[in-house]
């Protein structure tokens, strides 16, 4: 078995914290580098539910996408949420390490596993990162379908081949209007339509679409895509841990080390409830 420091090292190699955004707080939370691991448990959110399946597991790491501490703490008390999720990760000898904006940025990365789940063929970063002289590496992906499908066709194929949330699919634009060229970003992604306008793709899925942001991007005729498709954002990450499972599983055969790697199918989605309005669109 290896050595968390061991595991450590291979999960920096594929998605190294130097990549990461300047604000963002990535890397090992907690955890003995001299300690074994057997065990390994993937999900998006490092929150109380995850932490107790962890234990449940046995695991003895734990990665997730989004940090515990992205602003800085004084305190780990575990009368405060995050603090009962420090104190039962040590309690039970279970690292925790965050991949975050590094590992949106990778390739593969969010994106291609997003753009995977969709049946989508990446064509290049929507972002490229300036450091990648390939070219492959960067935020979001600009994809390709294999033939063309309307709005409405897409949006369903969005709700059948992602978890299952209680938002589903949000949509702007023409339902009936054929989309060839398509551009994805797991989580929040709004940031990106400057981005988005420049490739000329015909339509954009992402996360936590604000409605000013939103409205205006749509109501800008000369250079908007056909629509705009909002997902829920765990949903639109989670793609990503079976993608870093997979990952993670070939380097341990490659290495004999034996690990046992799994995915949390924890909804840890914070709505959880859906009422739609008598008379409401489809």
């Amino acid at each position: 078995m290896p050595r968390l420091s061991e595991a450590i090292a291979a999960l920096d190699a594929l998605w190294p914290p130097g990549s990461a955004e300047a604000w963002d707080a990535v890397g090992t939370v907690c955890g003995d580098p001299d300690q074994e691991v057997s065990r390994v448990l993937f999900a998006v959110d490092p929150v109380q539910e995850i932490v107790d399946e962890a234990v449940k597991l046995g695991a003895d790491l734990l990665v997730t996408h989004h940090p515990l501490y992205l602003r800085g703490t004084t305190t780990v008390a575990a009368s405060t949420f995050k603090g009962r999720v420090v104190h039962t990760l040590i309690k039970n000898d279970i690292a925790l390490h965050v991949a975050h904006t590094n590992a949106d940025r990778a390739d593969p990365g969010v994106s291609d596993a997003l753009a995977g789940a969709l049946d989508l063929r990446v064509v290049r970063p929507l972002v490229p990162d300036p450091a990648d002289p390939e070219g492959r590496r960067g935020l979001g992906r600009v994809c390709e379908l294999d033939h063309p499908v309307t709005v409405r066709e897409f949006a369903a194929r969005a709700a059948e081949r992602l978890p299952a949330t209680a938002q589903g699919i949000r949509v702007a634009g023409d339902p009936e209007a054929l989309l060839r060229t398509v551009a994805v970003s797991g989580g929040s992604g709004d940031s990106l339509f400057a981005d988005v306008r420049a490739a000329g793709v015909d339509a954009f899925l992402t996360a936590d679409l604000r409605h000013h942001p939103a409205s205006e991007f749509m109501a800008d005729g000369t250079h908007t895509p056909l629509a705009l498709l909002d997902a829920a954002h765990w949903a639109t990450e989670w793609p990503w841990c079976e993608l870093a499972a997979a990952q993670l599983d070939e380097i341990s055969d490659r290495h004999g080390w034996d690990l046992r790697v799994h995915v949390s199918k924890t909804v840890t989605d914070p709505w959880n409830s859906h009422s739609p309005s008598p008379g409401a669109p489809n």
